[in-house]
């Protein structure tokens, strides 16, 4: 602000350095911070202020709507998000043909994400929320449900081969899958390693987030797919009920 024009020195007054212009229209930004109050409240309070004032002729002030338009975007995501979620509830019930199951491998989902949550803030600068990291969420996303729906179909499998549910049952079906789990995050893995150790590179700034939230998830997806889901299957899975028919005797007859 201010300035002074050749041979007017001791005339100075402040003044914009720049102006700035909407179509034909010249216009001053006013802000400010905000402290111990909600934006939306000091927006209100700016309004009602706003309107008592008499501007001169073509003069005109605008409270800009920006906290609006951010909460209206929120609440959009929101809404997504919650459309999503339900929508992967109602496939894993299809999937599996139980509620509980369901729900079970529905509930485990946070759990891998945390290693990739933890990754984006150690080693990315724009946190969970940029665009790489949000990508990284989702691919960790979709390797978690793969695992547990695999590891799920297992076991029902299993259980209709006629082996009886109990430890020995989780741990054969967790043994099947682990070879599998592993060599899926292991390739993975190195795979992601130079774009994480290259992504500070200009024009990788999407890379390197991705790259960490995908390696941080796989550390906890494939614990929570071989550890945590087994024994959560072992406490809370439903048994599968004996047919009265397969217990009755076969007879034969010899001629």
């Amino acid at each position: 602000m201010g300035g002074c024009a050749l041979g007017t020195w001791p005339r100075c007054a402040s003044g914009p350095t720049a102006i700035r212009h909407d179509a034909v229209s010249r216009y001053v930004d006013v802000v400010a911070g905000i402290r111990g109050r909600s934006l939306g409240a000091v927006t209100h309070d700016v309004e009602q202020r706003v309107r008592d004032i008499q501007f001169p002729l073509e003069h005109h002030a605008e409270v800009l709507r920006a906290s609006a338009e951010r909460h209206e975007a929120r609440l959009q995501v929101l809404s997504i998000a919650v459309a999503a979620a339900v929508g992967i509830l109602l496939l894993l019930q299809a999937a599996f043909g139980s509620w509980r199951l369901a729900t079970l491998v529905f509930l485990t989902l946070p759990l891998a994400l945390v290693g990739g949550g933890l990754a984006a803030l150690a080693f990315t600068r724009g946190g969970m929320t940029s665009l790489g990291s949000i990508a990284g969420f989702l691919a960790v996303l979709a390797i978690a449900l793969r695992n547990g729906v695999l590891l799920i179909r297992q076991y029902q499998d299993l259980e209709q081969g006629g082996e009886e549910f109990g430890a020995g049952l989780v741990l054969r079906g967790a043994e099947q899958r682990a070879a599998p789990v592993a060599l899926t995050a292991l390739t993975v893995a190195l795979g992601l390693l130079p774009l994480l150790w290259f992504g500070g590179i200009g024009g990788l700034d999407v890379v390197r987030p991705l790259a960490a939230v995908l390696l941080g998830g796989l550390v906890t997806s494939t614990a929570v797919g071989l550890v945590v889901l087994p024994f959560l299957y072992l406490q809370f899975a439903p048994r599968r009920r004996t047919d009265p028919s397969d217990l009755q005797p076969q007879l034969s007859s010899t001629p």
